[in-house]
Protein backbone atom coordinates (compact mmCIF):
# COMPACT_ATOMS: atom_id res chain seq x y z
CA UNK A 1 0.00 0.00 0.00
CA UNK A 2 1.01 3.48 -0.48
CA UNK A 3 1.10 6.00 2.31
CA UNK A 4 1.74 9.52 2.08
CA UNK A 5 3.81 8.94 -1.58
CA UNK A 6 5.68 5.93 0.76
CA UNK A 7 5.04 2.24 -0.40
CA UNK A 8 4.62 -0.06 2.76
CA UNK A 9 4.96 -3.51 2.67
CA UNK A 10 1.92 -4.16 5.29
CA UNK A 11 1.19 -7.61 6.68
CA UNK A 12 -2.46 -7.68 8.31
CA UNK A 13 -3.95 -10.13 9.95
CA UNK A 14 -8.01 -9.65 10.41
CA UNK A 15 -9.14 -10.53 14.16
CA UNK A 16 -12.19 -13.23 13.97
CA UNK A 17 -14.15 -14.12 16.70
CA UNK A 18 -14.33 -12.16 19.68
CA UNK A 19 -11.93 -9.88 18.32
CA UNK A 20 -13.72 -9.46 14.91
CA UNK A 21 -15.04 -5.79 16.34
CA UNK A 22 -11.73 -5.20 18.29
CA UNK A 23 -8.64 -2.65 18.11
CA UNK A 24 -6.18 -4.72 16.31
CA UNK A 25 -2.27 -5.02 17.95
CA UNK A 26 0.03 -3.09 16.01
CA UNK A 27 4.00 -4.48 16.11
CA UNK A 28 6.61 -1.85 15.66
CA UNK A 29 9.28 -3.71 14.72
CA UNK A 30 13.62 -3.39 16.15
CA UNK A 31 16.01 -1.67 13.59
CA UNK A 32 16.94 -3.29 10.40
CA UNK A 33 14.93 -5.98 10.11
CA UNK A 34 11.89 -6.99 8.52
CA UNK A 35 8.38 -7.86 10.14
CA UNK A 36 8.84 -11.43 9.40
CA UNK A 37 10.93 -11.17 12.58
CA UNK A 38 8.54 -10.95 14.40
CA UNK A 39 6.58 -14.48 13.30
CA UNK A 40 7.22 -16.36 16.44
CA UNK A 41 5.60 -13.93 18.54
CA UNK A 42 2.98 -13.73 16.23
CA UNK A 43 2.16 -17.44 16.19
CA UNK A 44 2.19 -17.84 19.76
CA UNK A 45 0.07 -14.86 20.20
CA UNK A 46 -4.21 -15.56 20.91
CA UNK A 47 -4.95 -16.91 16.95
CA UNK A 48 -8.00 -15.15 16.83
CA UNK A 49 -6.20 -11.73 17.79
CA UNK A 50 -6.15 -9.09 14.86
CA UNK A 51 -2.16 -7.85 14.08
CA UNK A 52 -0.64 -5.38 11.82
CA UNK A 53 3.01 -5.38 10.82
CA UNK A 54 5.06 -3.02 8.52
CA UNK A 55 8.22 -2.78 7.09
CA UNK A 56 9.96 0.71 8.21
CA UNK A 57 10.17 2.71 5.65
CA UNK A 58 13.69 1.76 3.99
CA UNK A 59 13.46 -1.28 5.56
CA UNK A 60 12.97 -5.02 4.36
CA UNK A 61 10.09 -4.43 1.14
CA UNK A 62 9.46 -0.96 1.64
CA UNK A 63 10.23 1.96 0.12
CA UNK A 64 13.38 4.33 1.02
CA UNK A 65 12.02 7.97 1.66
CA UNK A 66 13.14 10.63 -0.23
CA UNK A 67 14.77 11.81 2.83
CA UNK A 68 15.73 11.10 6.74
CA UNK A 69 12.35 11.65 8.72
CA UNK A 70 11.94 11.87 13.03
CA UNK A 71 10.32 10.03 14.97
CA UNK A 72 7.56 12.07 15.20
CA UNK A 73 7.02 12.14 11.71
CA UNK A 74 6.88 8.63 10.96
CA UNK A 75 4.64 8.43 14.68
CA UNK A 76 2.42 10.33 12.04
CA UNK A 77 2.98 8.43 9.02
CA UNK A 78 1.36 5.16 11.28
CA UNK A 79 -1.36 6.75 12.32
CA UNK A 80 -2.19 7.50 8.85
CA UNK A 81 -1.08 4.23 7.64
CA UNK A 82 -3.62 2.93 9.86
CA UNK A 83 -6.39 4.79 9.10
CA UNK A 84 -6.02 4.11 5.64
CA UNK A 85 -6.48 0.19 7.16
CA UNK A 86 -9.68 1.25 8.13
CA UNK A 87 -8.97 1.17 12.46
CA UNK A 88 -9.13 4.36 13.99
CA UNK A 89 -8.30 3.14 17.50
CA UNK A 90 -5.47 0.23 18.01
CA UNK A 91 -3.30 -1.39 20.47
CA UNK A 92 0.56 -1.01 19.92
CA UNK A 93 3.33 -2.92 20.92
CA UNK A 94 6.99 -1.81 19.92
CA UNK A 95 9.91 -4.21 20.43
CA UNK A 96 13.44 -2.53 20.86
CA UNK A 97 13.55 0.36 18.26
CA UNK A 98 10.05 0.33 17.88
CA UNK A 99 9.40 0.72 21.48
CA UNK A 100 10.65 4.77 21.05
CA UNK A 101 8.45 4.43 18.15
CA UNK A 102 5.57 3.37 19.93
CA UNK A 103 6.22 5.49 22.83
CA UNK A 104 5.79 8.59 20.56
CA UNK A 105 2.43 7.28 19.30
CA UNK A 106 1.18 6.87 22.45
CA UNK A 107 2.01 10.16 23.46
CA UNK A 108 1.39 11.91 19.81
CA UNK A 109 -1.98 10.29 18.58
CA UNK A 110 -3.46 9.47 22.95
CA UNK A 111 -7.29 9.01 21.34
CA UNK A 112 -5.90 6.44 18.69
CA UNK A 113 -3.83 4.45 20.81
CA UNK A 114 -6.08 2.62 23.15
CA UNK A 115 -2.67 0.11 24.86
CA UNK A 116 0.76 0.38 24.85
CA UNK A 117 3.29 -2.77 25.36
CA UNK A 118 6.94 -1.83 25.18
CA UNK A 119 9.13 -4.77 25.24
CA UNK A 120 12.91 -4.51 25.61
CA UNK A 121 13.00 -0.71 24.87
CA UNK A 122 14.56 2.11 26.22
CA UNK A 123 13.88 6.31 26.07
CA UNK A 124 16.01 7.60 23.71
CA UNK A 125 19.37 9.37 24.71
CA UNK A 126 18.46 9.78 28.21
CA UNK A 127 18.66 6.31 29.40
CA UNK A 128 21.20 3.86 31.08
CA UNK A 129 23.19 3.09 27.81
CA UNK A 130 25.06 -0.27 27.07
CA UNK A 131 28.75 -0.69 26.92
CA UNK A 132 30.94 0.64 24.57
CA UNK A 133 31.38 -2.48 23.07
CA UNK A 134 27.74 -3.03 22.58
CA UNK A 135 27.00 0.60 21.22
CA UNK A 136 30.18 0.13 18.87
CA UNK A 137 28.41 -2.89 17.35
CA UNK A 138 24.65 -1.56 17.10
CA UNK A 139 26.14 1.49 14.91
CA UNK A 140 26.40 -0.31 11.40
CA UNK A 141 23.63 -2.73 9.99
CA UNK A 142 26.89 -5.34 9.61
CA UNK A 143 24.96 -8.15 11.68
CA UNK A 144 22.20 -8.23 9.22
CA UNK A 145 24.42 -8.73 6.17
CA UNK A 146 27.12 -10.99 7.07
CA UNK A 147 25.87 -14.15 9.00
CA UNK A 148 29.17 -15.27 10.35
CA UNK A 149 29.75 -12.00 11.81
CA UNK A 150 25.85 -11.84 13.40
CA UNK A 151 27.03 -15.46 14.92
CA UNK A 152 30.01 -14.48 16.02
CA UNK A 153 28.30 -11.01 17.90
CA UNK A 154 25.04 -12.68 19.17
CA UNK A 155 26.06 -13.24 22.93
CA UNK A 156 27.50 -10.02 23.52
CA UNK A 157 24.44 -7.94 22.37
CA UNK A 158 21.30 -10.03 22.48
CA UNK A 159 22.64 -11.96 25.31
CA UNK A 160 19.98 -14.30 26.97
CA UNK A 161 19.50 -17.40 25.02
CA UNK A 162 22.10 -16.74 22.97
CA UNK A 163 25.10 -16.53 25.17
CA UNK A 164 24.42 -20.52 24.83
CA UNK A 165 23.26 -20.37 21.22
CA UNK A 166 24.79 -17.88 19.62
CA UNK A 167 23.39 -19.28 16.07
CA UNK A 168 19.79 -18.20 17.58
CA UNK A 169 20.60 -14.38 16.71
CA UNK A 170 22.33 -15.36 13.16
CA UNK A 171 18.71 -17.63 12.29
CA UNK A 172 16.42 -14.86 13.02
CA UNK A 173 18.20 -11.79 11.71
CA UNK A 174 19.07 -14.15 8.32
CA UNK A 175 16.57 -16.97 8.46
CA UNK A 176 13.32 -14.97 7.46
CA UNK A 177 14.01 -11.05 7.69
CA UNK A 178 14.89 -8.38 4.58
CA UNK A 179 17.42 -6.15 5.60
CA UNK A 180 16.63 -3.43 2.82
CA UNK A 181 19.24 -1.06 1.71
CA UNK A 182 22.39 0.68 4.20
CA UNK A 183 20.59 3.54 3.97
CA UNK A 184 17.28 2.72 5.99
CA UNK A 185 19.42 1.49 8.44
CA UNK A 186 21.10 4.84 8.85
CA UNK A 187 17.84 6.58 8.56
CA UNK A 188 16.36 5.00 11.38
CA UNK A 189 19.52 5.62 13.81
CA UNK A 190 19.10 9.23 12.47
CA UNK A 191 15.15 9.60 13.70
CA UNK A 192 16.37 8.91 17.23
CA UNK A 193 19.06 11.69 17.26
CA UNK A 194 18.48 13.51 19.72
CA UNK A 195 15.33 11.88 20.88
CA UNK A 196 14.20 11.09 24.53
CA UNK A 197 10.92 10.19 25.84
CA UNK A 198 11.68 10.30 29.19
CA UNK A 199 10.59 14.26 29.83
CA UNK A 200 7.07 13.04 28.21
CA UNK A 201 6.70 9.60 29.93
CA UNK A 202 4.56 10.93 32.39
CA UNK A 203 1.76 12.64 29.91
CA UNK A 204 1.62 8.75 28.97
CA UNK A 205 -2.14 7.99 29.79
CA UNK A 206 -2.78 4.61 28.45
CA UNK A 207 -2.59 1.44 30.21
CA UNK A 208 1.00 -0.20 29.46
CA UNK A 209 2.73 -2.63 30.14
CA UNK A 210 6.59 -2.63 30.45
CA UNK A 211 8.26 -5.78 29.56
CA UNK A 212 12.34 -6.36 29.98
CA UNK A 213 14.91 -8.96 30.13
CA UNK A 214 17.55 -9.19 32.76
CA UNK A 215 19.84 -10.30 30.82
CA UNK A 216 20.03 -7.53 27.93
CA UNK A 217 23.03 -5.98 27.22
CA UNK A 218 21.32 -3.46 24.90
CA UNK A 219 18.50 -2.71 26.98
CA UNK A 220 19.88 -2.83 30.83
CA UNK A 221 16.92 -3.30 33.03
CA UNK A 222 17.24 -0.23 35.10
CA UNK A 223 15.80 1.06 32.18
CA UNK A 224 12.19 -0.65 32.06
CA UNK A 225 12.08 -0.13 35.91
CA UNK A 226 12.67 3.22 34.87
CA UNK A 227 9.83 3.55 32.09
CA UNK A 228 7.31 1.48 34.81
CA UNK A 229 7.91 3.60 37.22
CA UNK A 230 7.08 7.26 35.29
CA UNK A 231 4.40 5.78 33.16
CA UNK A 232 1.53 6.42 35.03
CA UNK A 233 -0.99 3.54 34.59
CA UNK A 234 2.01 0.92 33.67
CA UNK A 235 3.00 -2.16 35.32
CA UNK A 236 6.63 -4.44 34.84
CA UNK A 237 7.25 -7.13 34.01
CA UNK A 238 10.40 -9.02 33.98
CA UNK A 239 11.61 -12.13 32.64
CA UNK A 240 14.83 -14.00 32.92
CA UNK A 241 16.45 -13.55 29.04
CA UNK A 242 17.68 -11.50 27.30
CA UNK A 243 16.88 -8.40 23.85
CA UNK A 244 15.43 -11.41 21.55
CA UNK A 245 13.05 -12.56 24.31
CA UNK A 246 10.12 -11.50 22.83
CA UNK A 247 10.82 -13.61 19.73
CA UNK A 248 12.98 -16.24 21.32
CA UNK A 249 10.94 -16.68 24.35
CA UNK A 250 7.43 -16.02 22.48
CA UNK A 251 5.98 -18.81 24.01
CA UNK A 252 6.38 -17.40 27.62
CA UNK A 253 6.07 -13.90 26.52
CA UNK A 254 2.72 -13.82 24.49
CA UNK A 255 0.29 -15.51 26.53
CA UNK A 256 1.51 -11.76 29.19
CA UNK A 257 0.50 -9.49 26.71
CA UNK A 258 -2.64 -11.38 25.79
CA UNK A 259 -3.56 -11.30 29.29
CA UNK A 260 -2.63 -7.55 29.28
CA UNK A 261 -4.83 -6.76 25.94
CA UNK A 262 -7.70 -9.26 27.02
CA UNK A 263 -8.00 -6.39 30.60
CA UNK A 264 -10.88 -4.57 30.26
Amino acid sequence: MTVRTITARVSVRPGVGRFTDAPPLLLCNGIGVSLEAMQPFVDALDPERGVIRFDVPGVGGSALPPFPYTIAQLASWVTAMMAKLGHQKFDVLGFSWGGGLAQQLAAQSPRRVRKVVLVATGTGWMMVPASPKVLRIMSTPRRHRDPGYAAKVASTIYGGSARKNPGTGEALLHGVSRSGPRTGYYYQLAAMYGWASLPFLGLIRQPTLVVGGDDDPIIPVANPRMQAALIPHSRLHVYSGGHLGLITEAGELAPVVDAFLDEP
